[in-house]
């Protein structure tokens, strides 16, 4: 039976700088209360649309309106002109959950909506639809390919026998071997870039409707990670800026989460 694909997500996102050294362990540990996902292993390549200028991120550090990201995703390794691809727009609420929308087309449709408001007959959603064209407008009709990231990713998701939710909430992901690049900005020229982060680290990521359970939580202060303020495009959009850049533990806050 052919899996349904979720085109909306209302979730808290927490990132963790992880030593190489510990993932094997930590991953060990993990695999007590998660097991791997239906696709556990990925490679994952993004566009992230911006202006020339990169306004839509310099508003999102600034925390104007809703911190949105338009991005364009593939978890083909090696994608073509006609393979389906993701487009995503992030948001936060006032509350600081986090908000995800998608739709599948082909990349040149998705590139011709984000460019000049174009919708093909592949694109289904009206609702995301008028989202970017509501962005378009913000942005001054200035949306284009701007940045492009690529990383390994392990998907991890919860056991069934021990959470109480009706099914998986819990999903971990580590992702590692992240690249960056500023320049032919395309899904179709390979992953060539400049590291992300530095060789001996990995992201984990939690994923949850809510607060961490115990069993997490203990695995977490086992090896000593704590939650951090870190976001894959506006460490790429820093380094390409030749500024400085570096995780930074979150200051905890009710209701405050980072995707």
């Amino acid at each position: 039976m052919k899996k349904t694909i979720e085109t909306s997500f209302k979730r808290i996102e927490t990132k963790y700088i992880v030593a190489k050294d510990d993932a094997k362990d930590l991953i060990k540990d993990l695999k007590e209360y998660v097991v791997e996902d239906d696709y556990p292993t990925s490679t994952i390549s993004n566009i992230y649309f911006d202006t020339e200028n990169f306004d839509v991120i310099q508003d999102a550090l600034a925390k104007q309106h809703r911190r949105e990201k338009i991005r364009m995703r593939t978890y083909i390794e090696k994608p073509q002109a006609d393979s389906p691809v993701f487009l995503e727009v992030k948001s936060k609420d006032e509350e600081g959950i986090g908000h995800k929308f998608r739709l599948v087309a082909t990349s040149q449709a998705i590139i011709n909506l984000m460019t000049d408001g174009t919708v093909d007959h592949q694109i289904q959603d009206p609702d995301l639809v008028q989202e970017i064209q509501r962005l378009r407008k913000r942005y001054g009709h200035r949306l284009e390919p701007r940045m492009f990231i690529y990383y390994d990713r392990l998907s991890l998701k919860e056991k069934k026998s021990i959470q109480v939710y009706p099914y998986q909430k819990i999903r971990v992901t580590i992702d590692q071997n992240l690249v960056f690049r500023d320049q032919a900005v395309s899904l179709f020229d390979g992953k060539k870039g400049e590291p992300l982060l530095e060789d001996d680290f990995v992201i984990m990521e939690i994923k949850a409707p809510g607060q961490e359970p115990k069993w997490l939580k203990d695995i977490l202060e086992k090896y000593g990670l704590v939650k951090q303020k870190f976001s894959k495009y506006s460490c790429a959009y820093h380094k390409s800026q030749g500024l400085d850049y570096a995780p930074r533990p979150v200051q905890e806050t009710v209701g405050a989460a980072y995707v």
